[in-house]
């Protein structure tokens, strides 16, 4: 799960199992264990090809930029379907060919694209499996629904984190961040809060996560809450391993 302050947007990274409550299907649940865990990264980089190309390519710049040794990213372009343009590679040159390579002006349908890049997307992958979803914040008609796409990442293992440069469809991809273990990132916030490049913000967020550890061997039911015991506003997601 991750845990970010949502004023600053930094991660929460010092937490011990007493500062978590769960629930599950309404039970309460016993934390035991909590761990931190920074790792090397699989990354999936979907990239909005609507009207937005202007800013979304220095955006997707700045995380091609954060990628470390060992760590590999892949590059999808999405709109009425989800194209591979770059399949999973450590080299930022070709990372960034590729999505030089877009050309942007259509109608982006997110939760298609979603669907179709955990289905296959990951398959081989050795490590942690994130999404950086970079958007408009704009949803078009896609097929497949919200439930669905939420219920393949659980088990998938895939965390979905969100990037949203404009948009006005924020809950939808908050509710994909909080329930996947991801986080949200609002373009226009981060400008407003200090206007640095957006990459080692984000990075800084999605290379750690913590590994709850629940009493008992009861498997997990679809309601699962877990909260913070803290004063601050804090944003919370979780991801539960089949």
């Amino acid at each position: 799960m991750t845990v970010v302050e949502q004023k600053s947007g930094k991660p929460v990274t010092a937490l011990r199992a007493g500062d978590f409550t769960v629930t599950d299907e309404g039970t309460p649940r016993r934390v035991v264990g909590a761990e931190y865990i920074t790792g090397t990264l699989d990354l999936m980089l979907l990239l909005d090809t609507s009207l937005v190309g202007g800013a979304v390519q220095p955006v997707a710049a700045s995380l091609i930029g954060q990628l470390r040794e060992k760590e590999q990213m892949a590059v999808v372009s999405f709109h009425s379907s989800a194209d591979l343009i770059q399949d999973f590679t450590s080299s930022r040159e070709l990372l960034m060919r590729a999505v030089s390579s877009v050309k942007f002006g259509n109608v982006p349908c997110v939760l298609d694209a979603l669907y179709a890049t955990i289905d296959g997307g990951f398959k081989g992958s050795s490590f942690r499996r994130v999404i950086l979803l970079l958007t408009a914040g704009v949803e078009g008609p896609s097929r497949v629904g919200q439930g669905e796409v939420l219920r393949l990442a659980r088990r998938s293992g895939v965390s979905i984190y969100p990037v949203v440069v404009t948009g006005a469809s924020r809950s939808l991809f908050e509710t994909l961040a909080r329930q996947t273990g991801g986080a949200f990132f609002s373009l226009r916030d981060m400008r407003k809060a200090d206007g640095a490049p957006p990459g080692p913000r984000i990075f800084e967020v999605v290379r750690g996560a913590y590994t709850l550890t629940l009493e008992g061997n009861l498997g997990l039911g679809e309601r699962l809450k877990v909260e913070v015991k803290r004063q601050e506003k804090l944003f919370t997601s979780v991801l539960p391993l089949e």
